[in-house]
């Protein structure tokens, strides 16, 4: 084994890097959708996660915690939106 794979093995490419950017924009954009219009930015916020998830991968940590977030919330939001007679969309 040599210096030059072990380096290689640690290093963060840049699909990665935007990957993880999504990610986060992702997040945060399901958790905005428990308040404000679920059906509309929850449906977003999944897309761009699985979009994340499309380019990154399973490598990373955020990638997939944020596609079961967006996913939880986009189900919450739209049940809190038809039990408090809020709009969907």
């Amino acid at each position: 084994m040599s210096t030059y794979d072990s380096d290689a093995r640690g290093r963060v490419t840049v699909t990665q890097l935007v990957a993880d950017f999504l990610a986060t924009f992702a997040l945060f954009a399901g958790l905005v959708s428990l308040v404000y219009y679920p059906g509309r930015l929850g449906t977003a916020a999944v897309f761009i996660a699985l979009f994340a998830a499309a380019l990154g991968g399973r490598d990373r940590y955020l990638v997939p915690v944020s596609v079961g977030v967006t996913a939880v919330c986009w189900l919450l939001g739209m049940t809190l939106a038809i039990a408090l007679d809020r709009p969907i969309f």
